[in-house]
């Protein structure tokens, strides 16, 4: 059964990493219904965010040895004003630091605070109308070459707050890059690029914490499932998703999140 659960788990992580309604928030409230043997709740979500990270990495590896070859020629031959691919590769890095020193200082803090369902609900309907705010108000029609460090740095900023369950990682830095005028598919294009360094940071130091703690082999097997089940689902779900981003908007998705809450807050109500 347990093995069944994180395979559902899974499923859903791979859809809702890169759909903009938040996987963080979808699981933290599957948790309420499904119980599974793990060693933390919490532990367990960061390993499906490794089998997205692997579809992250199937899906764009011509990407990343692009832009990791202008890294390492940046090295010895730096030339970021007429390189595009050195600029992309900087700006990728620099996207990073502000979710990184956020997890590090106030990781324990936001889950505290914020891993409910309640706050989960909440969070869900309120970034939902930033999502109309980007819709209507963006130009859409800026391609990476308009990106600058500081405009980087705030999608890196909203990459942070993304750390809050219900925010949507994918939605909430979507959403900054229509800010700043971004065709919509390179603002999704640029919100998955920016998540591979990041998700593969937290995983890596949750899979030390856990190794540390210790798990039995029937966990191993737990994860395992987890793992490829978001791996495989989260793979298509890339592919779908930017090509949905070429003709529609996101409103369609901030219209489900903010039913999920409704519906979500009447359960949560009734079985008070």
């Amino acid at each position: 059964m347990d093995i069944l659960i994180s395979i559902i788990l899974g499923i859903v992580q791979g859809l809702t990493e890169f759909l903009p309604i938040s996987s963080s928030g979808h699981l933290v409230i599957l948790h309420q219904f499904l119980s599974l043997e793990v060693i933390d709740q919490l532990t367990f979500d960061v390993a499906l965010h490794l089998g997205t990270l692997l579809a992250l990495v199937i899906f764009f590896h011509k990407d990343i040895i692009r832009y990791l070859s202008a890294f390492l020629k940046s090295l010895t031959n730096w030339n970021l004003k007429k390189d595009q691919d050195q600029k992309i590769a900087w700006l990728i890095l620099l996207s990073m630091f502000p979710a990184i020193i956020v997890g590090l200082f106030f990781e324990t803090i936001i889950d505290q605070l914020f891993r409910s369902a309640y706050s989960v609900v909440i969070v869900l309907i309120l970034v939902s109308f930033l999502f109309f705010i980007a819709e209507k108000y963006s130009k859409k029609n800026k391609d990476f070459e308009s990106l600058t460090w500081s405009k980087v740095l705030l999608i890196g900023c909203a990459q942070a707050i993304a750390l809050i369950p219900g925010v949507s990682r994918s939605g909430i830095t979507i959403v900054a890059g229509l800010g700043f005028n971004l065709k919509r598919q390179l603002a999704g294009r640029f919100s998955f690029l920016i998540a591979i360094p990041i998700v593969f940071a937290a995983g890596t130091k949750k899979f030390i914490d856990a190794y540390i703690i210790g798990i039995n082999s029937d966990q191993i097997l737990i994860y395992i499932f987890g793992i490829l089940s978001a791996a495989l689902v989260g793979y298509f779900c890339i592919k779908y998703f930017l090509q949905f981003l070429n003709k529609y908007s996101l409103s369609i998705f901030a219209y489900y999140r903010i039913i999920l809450g409704v519906i979500i807050l009447a359960i949560l109500f009734i079985n008070k």
